[in-house]
């Protein structure tokens, strides 16, 4: 019997996953978008849409952006850890999901955030691996959740190392790199530390006005 000739994809190896950054280029792109909802997101990214969401969320409040940004994509946020927390797939009540952004405006934010984004990929590989899935990715889903309340709240200075911290663990999510996800773990501490110590400040200053204005 002759032996067949393996194929030109099986002598190649295993196909690469795409990168995420590779796929959300592939949305700022198609010319047949008017408009990009989440939901398009949520139905493009499949099994990686959670950890992807999580990301793309986050991203922007660890760039320069207007008051209140923190507060409009914190929310989202706040459901995505959650169902991660909990092992669930993704969803997004309709509120939520509809919501879309021109793709003019989301090409624009992927200009800025892809050569970061390309940078960090690049860095990323399988390693570590154990503790980036379940049922360790609940618990980093919990402490996504934590931090995504502190992005929500109105907290000075509270919104770009909780998000930057998000974006972390994310990517350790959608990589299965588990070096990553401890970085992300020590950036959590140091995260809570310093938004407890802007809380304090503020609760101290108020208390200190309130104090002498009734003395």
């Amino acid at each position: 019997m002759l032996l067949e000739e393996p194929s030109s994809s099986a002598a190649a190896g295993p196909v690469r996953p795409r990168r995420l950054s590779e796929l959300l280029r592939e949305i700022a792109d198609d010319p047949s978008r008017e408009r990009i909802a989440i939901a398009d997101m949520l139905l493009a990214m499949k099994d990686r849409a959670i950890g992807a969401l999580l990301l793309i969320f986050a991203l922007p409040n660890v760039l320069p952006t207007p008051p209140g940004t923190s507060t409009v994509l914190g929310a989202p946020l706040i459901f995505l850890a959650a169902q991660l927390a909990l092992g669930r797939p993704p969803w997004l009540p309709k509120l939520i999901a509809n919501r879309s952004i021109a793709r003019r405006d989301f090409a624009a934010l992927m200009n800025k955030a892809e050569p970061w984004l390309a940078r960090a990929e690049k860095l990323l590989k399988p390693r570590l691996s154990g503790i980036t899935r379940p049922p360790f990715e609940y618990g980093i889903g919990a402490v996504c959740f934590a931090l995504a309340i502190i992005l929500f709240l109105p907290i000075p200075l509270g919104n770009m190392l909780p998000a930057l911290t998000i974006c972390m663990l994310a990517l350790g999510v959608l990589e299965r790199d588990g070096v990553w996800i401890i970085a992300g773990l020590l950036l959590t501490a140091t995260s809570v530390v310093l938004v407890s110590g802007v809380v304090y400040a503020i609760v101290k200053s108020a208390i200190f006005i309130l104090t002498n204005a009734f003395a």
